[in-house]
């Protein structure tokens, strides 16, 4: 077992902070009032008032976990215009929320999501009103509005999974690229179908998938053809970290997992994914640097002397929200 002062210079930290270790444990009793606020402002909202969407279900199934559900089953959940605004909005209210600290990611009815809502979207992807460079501005802005819609999940500081089942074809495969964690269902199949309708991927498959699998040859191999790949491969190669028999056990895996995750300091979590993602498109030394300054703020949160305090006293820690 660790002596305090030892286990503070290990941390690098001060007796002054020390000290403090021992105003973590609730020694005063407050009174009856003041004891009731606090215990209402530690208490999990379970509302989910304002996560209300046409094409997304949002629930609260666990403490500090929310489930965003794609919930259009009669289209095979396709992504039409509505989706992509309520995507954005979805994820920048969960990264604004402090009470989550991990998101499960699913699909409701038969698949995960057929992709592009193409009866939908079709007419704002051909139009031809106006001459060739105006609707090309208008085009490219349609793009980066998609794209957003997708990168709200990787802004979103709480660590996203997704747990999809049966099929997730083309735009599907663009947002899962963009969650923190991938698990399927043993029936799941994948594709990157954008090149069948004769276009280029153009929200982030074409950036992240290859990074992903770390296997340039198969990730072109992929999206040249367009051929689907089963849950069995994806594992294989690493787009997944797990494969389970169903969709009701991928559900609850995933869970169980995100569960895990939000009992953890949501400091530490929150920059543990935001340096992931900056060291992912930057180099080695430029992620140590911007490690550094990240941490030279992070590493004075009390988050670090609770842990420690919950080690030595074999306690789980329970910690503030973000």
């Amino acid at each position: 077992m660790f002596s305090r002062f030892r286990v503070g210079r290990v941390l690098g930290i001060s007796g002054h902070l020390l000290n403090r270790s021992q105003r973590l444990k609730p020694e005063t009793i407050l009174p009856a009032s003041q004891s009731s606020a606090v215990h209402r402002s530690n208490t999990r909202m379970n509302s989910t008032e304002p996560y209300k969407f046409e094409t997304l279900a949002v629930t609260k199934p666990l403490d500090h976990v929310i489930q965003v559900e794609l919930n259009r089953p009669d289209k095979r959940n396709a992504m039409n215009g509505t989706f992509w605004r309520e995507m954005v909005d979805c994820f920048r209210q969960i990264a604004d929320d402090a009470d989550c600290r991990a998101v499960v990611l699913t699909g409701a009815g038969k698949i995960f999501t057929a992709g592009l809502d193409l009866m939908d979207m079709g007419s704002n992807l051909m139009s031809s009103d106006l001459e060739p460079s105006r609707r090309a501005h208008l085009l490219r802005k349609l793009i980066l509005f998609l794209q957003d819609s997708f990168r709200t999940i990787e802004k979103c500081p709480q660590p996203v999974i997704a747990a999809f089942h049966s099929a997730c074809v083309g735009g599907g495969v663009d947002m899962i690229c963009s969650c923190d964690i991938r698990l399927c269902s043993s029936d799941a199949w994948f594709q990157i179908k954008e090149i069948d309708i004769g276009l280029a991927a153009d929200l982030g498959t074409l950036q992240k998938f290859p990074k992903i699998i770390g296997n340039d040859s198969l990730a072109r191999e992929l999206c040249f053809t367009g051929r689907r790949f089963t849950a069995e491969e994806a594992l294989q190669f690493g787009f997944v970290s797990r494969v389970s028999p169903g969709r009701d056990s991928l559900v609850k895996e995933a869970l169980e997992l995100a569960g895990q995750i939000a009992k953890k300091s949501p400091v530490a979590m929150a920059g543990t994914k935001h340096n992931l993602n900056f060291s992912r498109d930057h180099s080695a030394q430029e992620g140590l640097e911007y490690m550094a300054t990240w941490n030279m703020a992070m590493l004075q949160t009390e988050d670090i002397l609770k842990a420690v305090q919950s080690g030595m006293n074999k306690e789980e820690p329970v910690f503030s929200k973000l």
